[in-house]
Parts: structure tokens; sequence; C-alpha cells
């Protein structure tokens, strides 16, 4: 039975599992597939990603304290976050992947960062 390469036709020769005929069909393939969707997809994983490196830059130790001004003056996007924990005392912490912000009195805010170990 003759396989073909699915990304550009060529007759595969090698082992009988081998799904592309070279590594660069291989990497050429899974970015097509891999890559997001869209423009709206792409724009909002990179407005998450800002947000993560904004956080990591500012909450260095794990737990600090900071503005609402500073987090804008950075870019930060309120926005947008991956998801919310709710504590039993009933505080809402909005967290973007491991690190996580609680707004405070008088525009501060409260940055934790998740042990994912």
């Amino acid at each position: 039975m003759t396989r073909n390469c699915p990304e550009c036709g060529e007759k595969i020769v090698g082992r009988e599992d081998k799904k592309f005929c070279s590594d660069a069909c291989r990497n050429a393939w899974n970015n097509k597939i891999n890559k997001d969707s869209n423009n709206y997809m792409r724009n909002i994983n990179n407005r998450l990603r800002k947000n993560n490196r904004i956080l990591s830059e500012i909450n260095v130790e794990g737990k600090t304290k900071t503005t609402k001004s500073k987090l804008m003056s950075k870019g930060f996007d309120f926005e947008h976050f991956t998801n919310l924990l709710l504590t039993k005392n009933g505080n809402t912490y909005y967290f973007v992947y491991e690190q996580g912000y609680m707004p405070l009195e008088n525009d501060y805010y409260i940055l934790v960062r998740k042990d994912i170990s």
C-alpha cells in the first residue's frame, strides 16, 4: 500500500507507522493544525499572555500589593482573565493562568500566584 504525506502529497518511505515524508512537512502540518483559528481568538490569547506577563513582572515574590493605575499604565486589560476563585470569606480572585488579583479599597490590588508545581 502506498502512503502519501498529508502535507505535500509525496510518497512516504520508511517505517510503517511514519505519517509524514519529512520533519519539515510534519512541522508545517502541526503548525497549521495548532494555530489560533481566527483573529478574534488570537487577539484574546495575546491579551491573556500580556496580562499574565504584567502580573508576573509586578508579583515577583508570589504575593504583593499594587495600584490600579500601575496595572493600567503597563497596559493591563481587566476584561480578560482565565478563571475566578471564590473564597470561603466571599472574596473573588481573578486569575490569568497562575497569576491572580483581587481588588482592595482605594484602587489597590492584592496580587497572588498559585503554586503550580
